[in-house]
């Protein structure tokens, strides 16, 4: 990845519907280049998908919560999955070095959600408990740039 593959990943970071034509005006490359471009870094791996970044709590989701998943002996990244996956609040999930097996950030329409949710996630085998932090305002949160 060069430094024209960086800047063509951080204009479609900016905005995933740009033109070939648009892009190509700020990299000073043709349209065909630009597809040429983005046809290798989707092949590479670079870019895995494109999505609309939604407000959630424009959809309801109004409470966010960072949540540490402490687990009995060890927990594979696999077993963790299965017992996250069936759960859509689960936004993302990450296994850790520490005292907990993952955290976890969660969203839910209100209190009574997420508490419910918590529930259903404490019930796996192997699953010990949960610590949870509830979100009260988002200060700095930054999409990734290309390097």
């Amino acid at each position: 990845m060069d430094e024209i593959d960086s800047q063509i990943v951080a204009l479609l970071r900016e905005n995933a519907r740009r033109s070939f034509q648009d892009i190509g005006v700020h990299v000073s490359l043709s349209a065909p280049a630009v597809k040429r471009r983005v046809d290798r870094l989707q092949e590479t791996g670079v870019i895995r998908g494109y999505a609309a970044v939604i407000d959630p709590s424009k959809l309801g989701w109004n409470t966010l919560a960072i949540v540490s998943l402490y687990c009995e002996g060890r927990m594979s990244a696999a077993e963790v999955h299965a017992a996250l996956a069936p759960h859509e609040e689960v936004v993302s999930a990450y296994t850790v070095a520490g005292e907990s097996a993952a955290v976890l950030l969660l969203r839910a329409r209100d209190t009574t959600h997420l508490e419910r949710t918590l529930e259903q996630i404490r019930e796996p085998p192997g699953v010990i408990r949960t610590q949870t932090q509830v979100v009260l305002s988002t200060v700095i949160e930054r999409p990734l740039h290309s390097a």
